[in-house]
C-alpha cells in the first residue's frame, strides 16, 4: 500500500516491484497488488512512469488503510531506510513537487501524511504478514515479502551476480 502516487520513495519502490517477473508470481500462485489512495485517474500515468504492469487499485477514502491501522504522519525513527529508495530526500522531494505542478491538475494524489505498508493476505481473509511503514523511507525490502510469500527473490541491483562454483 502506497503513501501516495507522488511520493518519490513510493515511485522508486514501485519501480522495483515492476521488476518482479510475472512467472515468479505465477509459479508460487501469488498475486502482486499495489493499492494507492487517490483517484483511479492516476493509475495509468503512475504505471507508465514506473513500468509497473501488475495489478493496481485505489482506495481514495483510505478505508483499507484505516482498517489495517496504517498511521498518518511521520514517525521519528529516521534510521530506517528502504533499500529501494535511490534518491536523496531533497532531490526526491523536488521531483515529487515538480510532478504535482506539471501534472494535468495540480494534485497531490492522496494524503501526503498517510503512511503505507505491505501485507501478505490469503487464501481467504487471513493476514499472514503485516508491515506498517513508520515513515516514507520505511518500506520493507521486497525480497523479504517475496520470501515470506514463497516467491523467488529478485536481484534489484542491476549488477550481474557472480556465482562461485
Amino acid at each position: 500500500m502506497l503513501q501516495n502516487f507522488l511520493c518519490y520513495t513510493c515511485k522508486e519502490y514501485v519501480e522495483d516491484l515492476a521488476k518482479v517477473p510475472k512467472a515468479f508470481l505465477q509459479e508460487a500462485n501469488v498475486r502482486l497488488i499495489v493499492i494507492g489512495q487517490s483517484s483511479y485517474h492516476h493509475i495509468k500515468p503512475f504505471c507508465s512512469l514506473t513500468g509497473y504492469t501488475h495489478e493496481m487499485y485505489v482506495d481514495p477514502q483510505r478505508e483499507i488503510y484505516k482498517r489495517l491501522g496504517m498511521k498518518r504522519g511521520e514517525g521519528n525513527d529516521v534510521s530506517v531506510r528502504s533499500p529501494h529508495v535511490k534518491s536523496n530526500t531533497l532531490l526526491g522531494s523536488i521531483r515529487s513537487m515538480w510532478r504535482a505542478m506539471t501534472g494535468p491538475a495540480f494534485d497531490f494524489q492522496g494524503d501526503p501524511a498517510q503512511q503505507g505498508g505491505a501485507l501478505i493476505l490469503g487464501p481467504g481473509n487471513e493476514v499472514h504478514f503485516l508491515h506498517l511503514d513508520k515513515n516514507r523511507l520505511d518500506h520493507i525490502p521486497i525480497n523479504t515479502v517475496l520470501q515470506l510469500a514463497g516467491v523467488k527473490t529478485v536481484n534489484f541491483t542491476n549488477q550481474p551476480q557472480i556465482i562461485d562454483i
